[in-house]
Order: structure tokens, then sequence, then C-alpha cells
């Protein structure tokens, strides 16, 4: 009988080998090895067959990746915020040293009497205005 069985392997084109089982719990113990291994091909096929499902796993980690680069994108933005506040902190104190005393009387005098400042603010206003549509005149 082992050479039928072993006949019908060669017509099959199987290239398991006969692999001589010692008895019955050898054979079920051959049988079950086999049986987990096919499962495991079964699954990895599966695996790859399910494009849609490939699809919602790699969509997930990108989105993943998306989330993680917008928190680091987000904290960059917020350290580099904190870092240009304190330059223009430090910028506008540097400023404010430099100022003479008699400009400065002469701002806090004006921001006392804020119609004053409206008007000299008004009268400039149409003093460049008149001087730009006169420029603009002499290129005609």
């Amino acid at each position: 009988m082992t050479d039928a069985t072993s006949g019908d392997r060669a017509r099959t084109g199987s290239t398991a080998q006969p692999t001589g089982a010692k008895g019955p719990d050898e054979l079920r113990r051959q049988i079950e090895q086999t049986r987990s291994q096919l499962g495991d091909t079964v699954e990895e096929l599966a695996g790859k067959a399910d494009v849609k499902g490939r699809a919602k796993a790699r969509a997930a980690d990108l989105r993943d990746k998306a989330g993680a680069t917008t928190v680091q994108l987000r904290s960059s933005a917020a350290h580099a915020g904190h870092t240009v506040q304190e330059k223009a902190g430090r910028a506008g104190h540097s400023a404010d040293e430099r100022v003479p005393d008699r400009a400065r009387g002469a701002v806090r005098s004006g921001l006392g009497r804020p119609r004053v400042l409206l008007a000299a603010g008004a009268a400039c206003a149409l003093a460049t205005a008149g001087v730009l549509a006169h420029r603009h005149q002499g290129h005609r």
C-alpha cells in the first residue's frame, strides 16, 4: 500500500516528503501541525486579499502621523510666538530707554488732550495728501 500512496503523490505533483510516522500519535501530531501551518497560510492570503481592510489600516496610520505632525507644528509655532514676544518686549524697552525725556513729555501731554492730538493728526494727513496730489499732477 505504501507504493500506491507514493505513486499518487507523484501523479498529483505534491512536494510533501514521506514522513514515516512511527505510530498513530505521531501521525495525529503531524496532522495538527500541518493544519496549523495551513491555517496560518490561509490567514496571510486573506490579509493580502483584504484590500479594503489594508486601505483602512493605512488611512488610520496616516491620520495618526498627521495628528502627531500637527501637534509638533503647533508646539513649534507657540515656541516661536513666545520668542518673538520676548524679543519685541526687549526691543520696546530698549527703544523706551533711548527716547529723550522732552519727547516723552510731549507724548504724555498730547495723550492728555485727545482733541488737540486728533486735530494735529488730521492736519498732517491733509498736508501729506496735498503734497501727493501736487506730485501726481506734476507727472501728467
